[in-house]
C-alpha cells in the first residue's frame, strides 16, 4: 500500500514575531516533526509539503517572499512534493488528488491545527483515506484549542487514529 505523510503549512510566516500569525517557539515540533520525516521518507512514504500562499498580499502569507518559505529547518528533500494552495483546503484547485491518486493511508501534521491541519483532515476523510493525525506535530495558537480541534474531530469521525509521534512509531 501506497502511504504518504502531508506537512501542512510549514512555513515563516508562523515563526515571525512580527506576524499576526505568529504561533510562539515551535522548537519542539520541529524536532519531533523531523523525526516524523525520516521515519517516513525511510518507509517509502511519499512526502508532501503544503504550503500557504495569499493572493495579491504584501505581507503575510505573500508569494514569493521568505514567509511564505517551508520552515528551513525541517528535513525537506528537494525529491519532496511542494503544493502551494490559496485557500484554507489543501484540495481546492491544486493537484493534492492527483498526488494522492495511489495513496490509501495518509498522516498528517501541520500548522494551525484547527483551520487548514483540520480543513485537510476533513477533505481527506471525505475521500475515505485511512488517516492517522500525529498530534504532537501539530500546531495552534494554544493547547485548548489544539485539543478541542482533536476531541471534536475524533467525536464525529472515529475511524480516523490520532496519536502522538511515540505511538506511530512502535
Amino acid at each position: 500500500m501506497v502511504k504518504a505523510l502531508i506537512l501542512v503549512d510549514f512555513e515563516n510566516e508562523w515563526l515571525l514575531k512580527d506576524s499576526d500569525y505568529y504561533v510562539g517557539d515551535v522548537s519542539e515540533t520541529i524536532i519531533k516533526t523531523n523525526k516524523l520525516i525520516d521515519l517516513c521518507r525511510d518507509n517509502n512514504y511519499k512526502i508532501i509539503f503544503i504550503r500557504h500562499v495569499e493572493e495579491d498580499s504584501n505581507n503575510a502569507f505573500a508569494d514569493n517572499s521568505e514567509r511564505t518559505k517551508i520552515i528551513s529547518s525541517l528535513h525537506k528533500n528537494e525529491s519532496d512534493i511542494l503544493i502551494t494552495k490559496h485557500r484554507i483546503s489543501s484540495f481546492f484547485k491544486t493537484n493534492l488528488d492527483e498526488e494522492l491518486e495511489s495513496v490509501k493511508e495518509i498522516v498528517i501534521c501541520g500548522i494551525l491545527t484547527n483551520l487548514c491541519v483540520r480543513s485537510l483532515i476533513q477533505d481527506a476523510y471525505d475521500r475515505d483515506y485511512n488517516i492517522k493525525v500525529i498530534k504532537d506535530c501539530c500546531v495552534a495558537f494554544d493547547e485548548v484549542t489544539q485539543e478541542f480541534t482533536f476531541k471534536d474531530l475524533k467525536s464525529t469521525r472515529d475511524e480516523i487514529n490520532f496519536m502522538n509521534l511515540e505511538e506511530f512509531v512502535k
